[in-house]
C-alpha cells in the first residue's frame, strides 16, 4: 500500500506576522468607517471574513477592502440603493 502524498494550499498555511499586519489594517479601517467597537463580536466576525479572503488569495487592500463590505451584504457606499436595483 502506498502512502498518498499531502497537498497543501495556501488556505492551510499559517499567516505571518506581515499577513496578519496587513489584515489589521483592514479591520482597524472597517471598524474606523463603520463605528464598530473594537473588540466587539461584529469586529471579530469582520476580522474571520478578513482572514478568510486573505487566506483565498486576496492580498491588496484595495481588493480586501470591498469584499469584506460585500460579504457583509452591504452595497458601496458610492451606489445609491436605487442604482443597485438597476
Amino acid at each position: 500500500m502506498r502512502a498518498r502524498a499531502m497537498s497543501y494550499h495556501r488556505h492551510d498555511q499559517p499567516l505571518t506576522s506581515e499577513d496578519l499586519s496587513k489584515c489589521q489594517v483592514v479591520l482597524e479601517e472597517f471598524c474606523f468607517a463603520n463605528n464598530v467597537p473594537s473588540p466587539s463580536d461584529e469586529a471579530e466576525r469582520v476580522a474571520a471574513i478578513i482572514i478568510e479572503l486573505y487566506q483565498q488569495g486576496v492580498h491588496e487592500l484595495h481588493q480586501l477592502r470591498p469584499l469584506v463590505d460585500g460579504a457583509r451584504g452591504k452595497l458601496d457606499s458610492e451606489t445609491s440603493p436605487q442604482e443597485a436595483e438597476d
